[in-house]
C-alpha cells in the first residue's frame, strides 16, 4: 500500500553556532544531503533536532531559510509542537503556508495525566485552527519523553472526525507490538518506526517506512533496506544493510544520543560546528569524542 508519507525520513539534527544560533547554512546544506544520499523526507524540528530549545522565531527562520535555499517543501516534516496550543497553532499554520508535506505533532508534553478528551481537544483545536485541507498530520508517539502515550480509541477518534488530516504516526516507544497493533486497525495510516533497527521488522508486517535520528549518518543503507526488503534476491544486501544500520545506531547510544550524533556528524560531515549544542545538552568529553571517532573509522 503507498501512503500518503512513507519512506525512509530523516529526524535531522539541527546544527547551531557557538552562541546558540541556528546555522543556517550548515543545516541546509545537510538537509540537502540526507535527500541525496537516500532519504524520501527530512524532519526538522524535532527531538533529534533540539525543537524544544528554540523559540518561535528561530524555529520559523530555520523553516524560511532552508525552503529558500532549494530544499523542497514537498520533502519537509517539520515538528511544530509545543506546550502553548497558541504557539503549537504558530508553527503549524506557517508550515502549511509553506505548502510542506506534513507536520509532526506531539502531544502537549508539560501536564501529566491528561484525559484522551484533552488530547482530543488540542488537536482538534489545531486542525479547525489552521483550517486548510493541506494539514497533514503525524501524530509522534514518545511516551517515554512526553509521559503521555497516544491511545489508539483517540487515534481512531481523530481519524473519524477530520478524515484525510492525520495520516501518519512516529513510534518511537521501541514497541514493535503497538506498532503492529496500529497497523492492523488503522490500514490508512502510515505507521513509521522511530527507531532505527525497527524499520525492518515494521516493513515485513506492513508498517510504511521510518522517521529516524541514524538516518542523519546512514541514509544510504536505510535506502537500502526501504528498496529491496522484500526482494529475495537482494537479501544479503539487506541483511548487510541492516547490520550497518544496527551498529552505527548502537554508536549513537553510547553516550547522550543527540551530542553524539552531532558528534558522529561533525567528523562525517567534516565540519566542527556540529560540536555546538544547545542547553542544557552539552558536548561529549574530548575522551568521548575520540572514542566515537575511532569506532567510526572501524565501522566505515
Amino acid at each position: 500500500m503507498t501512503f500518503t508519507i512513507q519512506g525512509v525520513n530523516c529526524a535531522a539534527a539541527t546544527p547551531v553556532t557557538a552562541d546558540g544560533s541556528p546555522n543556517f547554512e550548515l543545516f541546509s546544506n545537510h538537509c540537502k544531503s540526507l535527500l541525496s544520499e537516500g532519504c524520501h523526507g527530512v524532519a526538522i524540528l524535532g527531538t533529534t533536532g533540539e525543537a524544544n530549545s528554540f523559540g518561535l522565531s528561530d524555529r520559523q527562520s530555520l523553516l524560511d531559510y532552508i525552503l529558500s535555499d532549494g530544499v523542497p517543501a514537498e520533502a519537509l516534516l517539520p515538528g511544530t509542537s509545543a506546550p502553548s496550543t497558541s504557539d503549537t497553532l504558530t508553527l503549524t499554520k506557517h508550515a502549511v503556508k509553506n505548502q510542506v508535506k506534513g507536520v509532526v505533532l506531539l502531544p502537549p508534553y508539560y501536564y501529566k495525566n491528561v484525559s484522551d478528551e484533552g488530547l482530543y481537544r488540542f488537536y482538534s483545536h489545531i486542525v479547525e485552527g489552521v483550517g486548510a485541507e493541506a494539514l497533514k498530520v503525524v501524530f509522534y508517539h514518545i511516551p517515554q519523553v512526553t509521559q503521555i502515550p497516544l491511545s489508539h480509541d483517540l487515534i481512531e477518534r481523530l481519524m473519524t472526525a477530520y478524515p484525510g488530516t492525520f495520516v501518519a504516526i512516529k513510534d518511537s516507544s521501541g514497541d514493535l507490538k503497538n506498532m503492529n497493533s496500529m497497523v492492523e486497525r488503522f490500514p490508512d495510516l502510515a505507521v513509521l518506526a522511530g527507531a532505527d533497527p525497527l524499520m525492518l521488522p515494521l516493513l515485513k508486517i506492513g508498517g510504511a517506512g521510518c522517521i529516524t535520528a541514524t538516518s542523519n549518518l546512514r541514509a544510504n543503507d536505510l535506502r537500502m533496506v526501504w528498496d529491496f526488503w522484500n526482494d529475495p534476491l537482494r537479501a544479503n544486501d539487506v541483511e548487510a544493510a541492516q547490520a550497518r544500520i544496527n551498529d552505527w545506531r548502537s554508536l549513537t547510544n553510547r553516550y547522550v544520543q543527540l551530542p553524539t550524533v552531532k558528534t558522529m556528524l561533525a567528523r562525517s560531515r567534516g565540519d566542527i560546528g556540529w560540536l555546538n549544542l544547545m542547553p542544557p545538552l552539552v558536548e561529549l568529553t574530548e575522551a568521548e569524542r575520540a572514542d566515537i571517532w575511532t569506532e567510526m573509522d572501524r565501522l566505515s
